[in-house]
Formats: C-alpha cells, structure tokens, sequence
C-alpha cells in the first residue's frame, strides 16, 4: 500500500450547530469552532470535519444547500472560515468539509431559475417531468424521509421534479455535463482556499436508473426502497472518475466517502491506488437488522453479529484500501447506547467498545461526544422532535398499529437527534454550550458525563481516547497499528472479540463483549501490556480472565 499523509492521523467529525456557540444565540458556531482547536489538539485530533455551514434554509439541518460560495449567517461569516483555516493550519490540523452534490436546496439560484423556466438551461440542473394531476407519477420510489419522492413543481400543474430526500431538496442532474462543470468549478474553489478535501454526502445517489420506472412496492402505501433504483443504475463510475480527476487528484485532497451500498468487487475503485476517494466510511454494522417496514422493527444489535459484520469488511478491505471506521455520526444514533444493552451501558463496556473500533485497520473517526461517551437521550413527546427522518418513521410506526407512546420509543432509538444534543462540556447551565437557550433540547445527564469532569479524572473515557490516540502515533508501535494486517484470534468463542495486528510487532486485541468474567486462551505469552480499561489483569501463564466488558491490547 503507498503511504499517505492521512494514514497515521486520526480524525473527529463535528457537527457545528451543537458543538460550541460564541454568541449566545443557543446555536453552535465556527467561532465556537476556533474556541475549541486547542482541546482538540489535546486529546490527539489532526483532521476535523465539519458538517455543512454554508447557506441553507435548515430543512435538513444544512443537508440543503442554498449557496454553496457563502457561511450561512447562524454560524458566521467567510472572514470566520479564513480564520479557521488559518488558526488549524498553526496547528498542523485540517480541515474538511461536506460536498453535498446529489441535491441542493430548493431556494438555490438554480432550482429558482429552473422554476421560472422547467425548459430552460437550469430547468436541465434537474430531474424535472411533464406529469398533469391525477396522473401516474413517472415511478413510486419512496423518499429516503418517507412518501414519494416526487413533487409538484411550484406554480405548475404539469410538472413534477425528483427529491430521493427532503421535498426542499430537489436532486441535481448529473447526466448535464453543464451541471457537472459547475460543480466542480465549486469543489476546486473551495481547495483553492486551503480546504484539506471533503466528506462526500449521499454519493451514490447522484446515478439515476433511467428511463424513470416502478418496482414492486414494498410496503401498504405502494411505494418500494430507493435501494432497489440504485442496485440497478449504471454509470455511477463514470461520474466518480471524472470528479476525482477534475477536482480531488488534482489537489492531492484528503476524500471519504459516504458509500452504503458498494457492489461486490466495487471496493478498488473507491478506495484503490487510483479509486475516487481516499477512504469511505464503513457503514457494514449500521446496516445490521435494518427492516424495510421500518425503524420500528429494526431489532437490537448483538456482540455476535457485531463481531462478524467487523471481521468481514476487515476481511474485504485489506489490500484493496484504506476505510474510516465509525461507532457513530451525525444520522446514527449514539454507538454505546446502539451497541451495549442499556442496563450494561457503564464506562467499562464504552472504552471496550471504543477500544475495539479504534485498534482496527483503518483511520478512526470521532464523533463529538463520543470521547466522553455521550448517549442517546430520552424524548417524552414527539413534539420535542426535530428531525425529519424520526418524524416520519413515527407516522410509519403509528401506521403499523404502534401507540403512540410505543411508537415514539421504537424510533427514538434510532433518531438522530441522538447524536444532534448539544455537546456537554460542563455541568453548568446548558452544559457550557451556550449562554442563551439551545436550539435542541440538551441531554439531562450532561451534570454526570461532560469534558471537564472527564479531563480531571484519569481513568475517565477521555484519556482512555487519548491513549488510544497516542499508541497509534507512538514512534514504536505506529507502523503495526497503521499497516498491520487485522487478524480475527478465537472467533468462535462467544462475546469474545479478539484480533491481532500483525505487522512490526503482533499485537493482541481483545474485549470480553459482555458483563461476565470470561476466560481467554493466549496463543503465547504476553509481552507488554499497552492499553487496559480496567486496573486489573489476571493471567495465569497463557490465559486470561477477564472481567465484564474488559479490554486490552497486549504485545506477544
């Protein structure tokens, strides 16, 4: 594998409107942003990226771009952003932004312009279909928000346009080779600027199955899964490759790419010597148990099935890429609540779940939040609701017969507000995130689980991420924590997950993936002991018990 400059960094993902707000507006800021570099910097971070700042009317919290040139007001100015980048380069940090190109906002100068004129140049921008009332819609795709993904265009009767998510979020036509200049135009001048490269939202979606048709439906209200449109596009590629040759390849960017449903054989072309992408998120274990009825009967993730879903994307990526491994982000809920059984849910079973996605192949991302492990929080209505993929999913739970009060617990589990409470840095006021009033309702556990408590506390969540973080930068390790080969250890054994990393050194990787002592059988005997989230080891020549949701990295 060619050596990059990303491979040994470790990244953390923010999401700006609840990380840390300056003004008092109870909305996060970039000022907020820049206020926090120096804690970043502590606890290890090199590369941060930011969920989208620029201009958007919110309909999917900044998922809808409106300009793509400018800061939206609620997080600053351009002056801020210069200064961000100015103040992480000080730093030997990096930036990164989203590139959400599969669809703007619907108050876009484009979409505006494609209103006045459906066939005019930027009508062509869109997915835009004669279609008169009362007749067939050109295919009964459902909208990843649920209902159908299409939408009468404004002051049209005849006329309909394409929205695989939020009906303010009309798709881009990405078979305009004008469209796609324009976009590219875009990328380049936000690298030109010092951006270190870009998250890539939702691409994938940008190739289309055409001509427009129905598939069977796959629930009551005669809809089918966007999922089966995509496993049937071609073209995909073709757009991929020129992006990155047009933009990317061009800057030498950092890329990772959002990429849920890549076909068998796929994986080198994203992520290859000469893929798209520098890396892609792995997503195999957010998929576990998902229902196409919906959230509501999506079933609890087991250590078994977590073990095995790891274990074989490990398997699939080696020699063919580098991937971004993942516990949570901004559209999942929070891992440790996902993941750990909520009685179980303790700062033991945290590190160990943590320790065992971060020692894996691949760069690790942290969610903000993560490194105090913050959870999922509990909602009394779904009034108090702010997302809009929850929203619907409860319509479709309360369609299914749920009550309400079933309803909303069956989908809060899965809600990304989740992952979208205000950061709890302390436990004063608002958790220190903001002086006014926050835009979404704060987890009340912040006075038990925040940064500063952690911080002052050596055996918290906190240093153990921060640990974690300099074994893979340390001089003697770093080769075999980077480029060694994941090798599952002892994988039948059950609610045990063990690995090797084989390279410079064999390192021994292993949690006790439950609450009960267990023991392990040790191949030899241990050498050093780097990492241990508890303050006991017991071993007996070539074994080990282990204690509930114990975790270690040994050298052999």
């Amino acid at each position: 594998m060619q050596q990059k400059w990303w491979h040994g960094k470790t990244a953390y993902q923010i999401y700006p409107k609840s990380f840390c707000d300056s003004n008092g507006d109870g909305i996060g800021d970039l000022q907020g942003i820049i206020s926090k570099l120096d804690y970043l910097k502590e606890l290890g971070v090199d590369i941060i990226w930011i969920s989208p700042i620029y201009c958007s009317p919110m309909a999917d919290q900044g998922y809808d771009i409106s300009n793509y040139y400018n800061i939206d007001p609620i997080f600053g100015t351009m002056d801020d952003m210069d200064k961000l980048l100015a103040e992480a380069k000080k730093r030997e940090m990096y930036i990164v932004m989203d590139l959400v190109v599969n669809h703007c906002s619907d108050e876009h100068e484009w979409f505006k312009k494609a209103c006045e004129d459906p066939d005019g140049k930027y009508g062509k921008y869109f997915y835009i279909e004669k279609c008169k009332e009362g007749e067939p819609l050109p295919c009964n795709w459902r909208s990843y928000f649920n209902g159908s993904v299409w939408e009468k265009l404004p002051n049209y009767n005849d006329r309909v346009y394409l929205h695989l998510f939020h009906k303010k979020q009309p798709d881009l036509n990405w078979e305009n080779p004008e469209l796609r200049q324009e976009i590219y135009k875009m990328i380049n001048w936000w690298l030109d600027k010092g951006l270190a490269g870009f998250r890539i939202d939702a691409i994938v979606n940008i190739k289309k199955e055409l001509p427009f048709k129905n598939y069977p439906a796959d629930r009551d209200d005669g809809l089918c899964s966007v999922d089966r449109m995509l496993e049937n596009a071609n073209g995909l590629h073709d757009f991929l490759a020129e992006m990155a040759r047009e933009t990317f390849n061009k800057y030498d960017a950092f890329t990772v790419g959002e990429v849920f449903n890549d076909k068998p054989g796929e994986l080198p072309l994203y992520i290859g010597e000469n893929g798209y992408f520098s890396t892609m998120f792995d997503f195999d274990e957010k998929l576990i148990n998902v229902s196409s009825d919906g959230w509501y009967a999506q079933q609890p993730v087991t250590p078994e099935q977590y073990k095995a879903t790891v274990f074989a994307c490990q398997e699939k990526v080696e020699g063919n890429g580098f991937i971004s491994n993942i516990i949570e982000n901004h559209d999942q809920p929070r891992g440790v609540s996902h993941y750990i059984p909520k009685s179980e849910c303790t700062e033991t079973s945290k590190k160990m779940l943590g320790g065992l996605n971060f020692m894996l192949k691949g760069l690790p991302f942290i969610y903000q939040g993560q490194e105090i492990g913050m959870e999922n929080v509990s909602y009394n209505s779904i009034d108090e609701v702010d997302d809009i993929s929850t929203l619907g999913e409860y319509k479709t739970a309360l369609a299914a017969g749920l009550t309400p009060e079933d309803a909303l617990s069956a989908v809060m589990h899965f809600s990304r507000d989740n992952a979208r409470t205000p950061m709890q840095w302390n436990s004063n006021t608002n958790a220190g995130f903001t002086t006014g009033k926050p835009w979404l309702t704060l987890n009340s556990n912040y006075t038990e689980i925040n940064v500063d408590e952690q911080k002052k506390r050596d055996n918290s969540i906190w240093h153990f991420y921060h640990e974690l973080i300099n074994l893979r930068r340390s001089e003697e390790y770093c080769e075999t924590v980077i480029y060694g080969t994941t090798i599952p250890y002892l994988k039948e054994q059950k609610n045990l997950m063990a690995y090797y990393r084989k390279g410079k050194q064999t390192l021994l990787v292993i949690g006790n993936y439950q609450n009960q002592a267990q023991q392990v059988s040790l191949p030899s005997k241990i050498q050093k002991v780097l990492i241990n989230n508890l303050d006991c080891l017991h071993s007996n020549e070539n074994k080990l018990l282990l204690q509930g949701y114990q975790f270690v990295v040994i050298e052999l």
